[in-house]
């Protein structure tokens, strides 16, 4: 105990599970950076597609900003919240905050100021690819 009064809790079972997987961790995550040049005015979170799709998905999109690859992902810069209300189809995972492995390097920069992938573009190209039905088409019960 310190001279202020502060009385130092116990750690739990789970707060030592995740302190000690997060120090193990292989290859741990970074933010990923906005190029020289660019501002991300509405935030930045990340998708991640497996590497096999990103050549499928960059030609059906109307613009494609900012993508990084890691060996095994392509990461697509989206604005923060893109996730709202949306279900990212499998295998595709949605990261906010943009924490993408440390080996993720800059593919793909666009033109401009912003790095932003549309995100209702980018999730129809992956449903496309996937052949996943869009959230908003399946039918609602009554």
């Amino acid at each position: 105990m310190s001279g202020t009064g502060d009385v130092g809790r116990p750690l739990g079972l789970d707060t030592l599970v995740h302190l000690g997987r997060r120090r193990h961790a292989p290859d741990p995550a970074c933010r990923l950076p906005v190029p020289e040049g660019m501002t991300a005015p509405l935030g930045c979170d990340a998708v991640a597609v497996p590497d096999r799709l990103g050549p499928l998905i960059a030609p059906l999109l109307p613009r494609v900003g900012c993508v990084y690859a890691d060996g095994t992902h392509w990461w697509w810069i989206v604005p923060s919240d893109s996730d709202y209300a949306l279900s990212w189809p499998s295998p595709a995972h949605y990261v906010p905050g943009g924490l993408v492995p440390a080996a993720a390097r800059l593919i793909h920069r666009p033109d401009g100021t912003v790095p932003y992938t549309p995100p209702i573009p980018l999730y129809l190209a992956l449903c496309r690819v996937t052949g996943t039905a869009p959230d908003w088409s399946n039918a609602v019960p009554a």
